[in-house]
């Protein structure tokens, strides 16, 4: 849906959980001349912020660096801030005591906007209301193991959000939000917001899923030999489950409707390989927690799936294994390894590949 573009610069806009998604949005937002606030609880992230701004470096060899106001957790008590729009872009595992957290420095007419994967939305809501909660379905790829560092695997052009009130209604103030994401990347509008997040849900499950257990960058796990026939049949306990959910799929990444005409099997195929068009060099959200030492969000990804195919009895078994594994990794039982495929596989109750 087109839209024209609304800015106002003059609103007080925050970005709360500034890793590597939070820093790209971010930094283009101040680099657009915005006023952004970052709010991060990893310290000598906000350190690095606060002395030398942010440099953002993209994969084709582009890069910036511009100043950023930043700002610790623990310093906020004694800030006399408030926002009109919040960006919450922290993993899902954070969401409800972030949204909690930031609730106090919400404007009364101010907003969320959900800058994250998974389907936190309504979670959300139930700490700062309804009326006060924009979705949005995010594809940006950056890592960030530097402080004040970020590496963006995803150029400007390659970047696709939408977003879309909770009720489908087109509002003024997502027209807003479009008008600042369209400074990161495209940002398209959408009335089916609930839907738009499911698919993009089933496109990680398919992918970040599985891909987590190994640690490997996409293009090497898409190779794996029957990696894709794995993919699909994630892709589709996904797309079933969601179907008795209620959600209805539709294109993301900037597909046409034409594009995404084909079969059940088709669209997640189309989908699955746009979106690796767009990251296949990078690795997948979860491997940087593992990296790191931190629960990854799998859990509100494929073990989302799982949980709510066992409350509809619809057999999920791919996303079952691919969340037992995950919560091996988690739990240090064993590590994040491209052996891990054997083992899926197994799980899976397929043949060795």
């Amino acid at each position: 849906m087109a839209v024209k573009k609304i800015q106002d610069k003059n609103r007080k806009i925050a970005v709360v959980g500034s890793g590597a998604i939070g820093s790209s949005i971010g930094a283009d937002l101040t680099r657009a001349g915005h006023d952004v606030t970052l709010i991060d609880q990893w310290p000598s992230h906000v350190r690095a912020m606060k002395t030398n701004g942010l440099q953002i470096q993209f994969k084709d060899g582009s890069q910036f660096q511009v100043p950023v106001k930043a700002l610790n957790l623990c310093a906020m008590s004694s800030e006399q801030l408030e926002f009109d729009i919040v960006f919450l872009a922290c993993k899902s595992n954070d969401t409800r005591w972030m949204a909690e957290f930031i609730k106090p420095w919400l404007k009364a007419d101010g907003f969320v906007v959900g800058a994250q994967n998974g389907m936190n939305d309504d979670a959300i809501a139930s700490i700062v209301g309804r009326n006060r909660v924009v979705g949005c379905v995010v594809e940006l790829q950056a890592e960030l193991f530097t402080q004040g560092t970020i590496q963006r695997n995803t150029l400007r052009k390659g970047t696709w959000f939408t977003v879309g009130e909770l009720d489908g209604t087109l509002t003024p103030r997502v027209k807003e939000v479009s008008g600042l994401l369209g400074e990161v990347g495209r940002c398209d509008i959408t009335s089916n917001i609930y839907g738009a997040k499911w698919t993009k849900l089933i496109a990680n499950t398919m992918t970040m899923g599985p891909f987590s257990l190994l640690g490997l960058r996409n293009f090497e796990a898409c190779a794996l030999p029957g990696m894709m026939d794995i993919s699909v049949q994630l892709g589709r306990e996904s797309l079933a489950v969601g179907a008795a959910l209620g959600y209805r799929i539709e294109p993301l990444f900037g597909l046409r409707a034409d594009e995404f005409a084909g079969s059940s099997d088709d669209n997640l195929i189309t989908t699955m390989k746009t979106l690796m068009s767009h990251v296949g060099g990078g690795r997948t959200a979860p491997i940087h927690d593992h990296l790191k030492g931190r629960t990854s969000e799998i859990a509100f990804i494929s073990g989302l799936v799982s949980a709510k195919g066992r409350e509809l009895g619809i057999a999920t078994p791919a996303n079952d294994a691919v969340t037992a594994i995950d919560h091996q990794i988690n739990r240090r039982e064993i590590i994040m390894d491209a052996e891990n495929y054997a083992l899926l596989r197994s799980k899976i109750g397929l043949p060795p590949a």
